[in-house]
């Protein structure tokens, strides 16, 4: 399915819509094609913009849809167009009811042991018809080679139709990169997704998230980790984006 984008910086995002980032995903989990999508929020789209390895990651993406709200002002103001967040988490959910629908297995890469569990067991109560051909909780350490073999091969051979990765901004993506190709089924990177619906992180209020707030309703629970990364992403995120609305730059595909 051709896809049109639009450059937020140097990122090439999506301009989609729920039904159809939900029906692309479905069709590549149907054929069990080796693909991957990443959600794109300000840290991501600075990152790529500063990191010229993690740019290609995100440029070579299947899918790439704008996770943070202000992502998604940045598409609107570009396109003149109503554009959705379409953020981890939610696409996370929606798709497993939509997977249930379809009778497509899921699989859940990422995060620990006892996350996971708990992830499953709310999956259970929420999804009762959802097949999980599994999941793998990888140590935090880098891997060895056999290891992350046997982990493609168990991946492989659950059947699973969707793996969803949640190993965290900029790891998740790398890793997804790295396997295309090699793990048969589309990977779709959702961030914070395993905690926040395993109940270990609280999400913010929708309040919050309908008018763009989330990132202060995290700083505000997790200060000594968050402010630093979200005085400089966020500050280098509206110097870029002033720039780039000056220049008027675009791209489609």
């Amino acid at each position: 399915m051709p896809s049109e984008r639009q450059l937020v910086l140097t990122s090439p995002i999506d301009v989609i819509d729920w039904e159809q980032a939900l029906a692309r995903l479905l069709d590549w989990g149907g054929r069990r094609e080796s693909r991957y999508a990443c959600m794109c929020n300000v840290h991501s789209v600075v990152t790529s913009a500063r990191d010229p390895a993690f740019g290609g990651v995100i440029g070579n993406a299947d899918m790439t849809t704008p996770d943070g709200a202000p992502v998604a002002w940045a598409l609107r103001h570009f396109r003149h167009t109503p554009q959705q967040r379409i953020n981890g988490p939610d696409l996370m959910w929606r798709l497993l009811g939509a997977a249930q629908d379809n009778a497509l297995s899921v699989f859940l890469y990422g995060s620990s042991d006892a996350t996971l569990a708990a992830l499953q067991a709310a999956l259970r109560r929420h999804f009762p018809q959802l097949r999980i051909a599994g999941a793998i909780a990888p140590p935090y350490r880098r891997m060895t080679e056999d290891e992350d073999d046997l982990d493609v091969a168990l991946i492989n051979a659950s059947g699973a139709n969707l793996v969803f990765v949640g190993l965290g901004c900029p790891k998740q993506e790398y890793w997804m990169a790295a396997h295309c190709g090699r793990v048969q089924a589309p990977m779709i990177g959702v961030g914070a997704a395993f905690d926040y619906h395993a109940g270990t992180l609280r999400r913010a209020p929708p309040w919050w998230q309908h008018h763009g707030l989330e990132w202060l309703y995290r700083l505000g629970h997790e200060p000594r980790r968050l402010a630093g990364r979200y005085l400089v992403t966020n500050t280098l995120f509206v110097w870029g984006l002033l720039r780039q609305m000056l220049s008027k730059r675009s791209l489609r595909r």
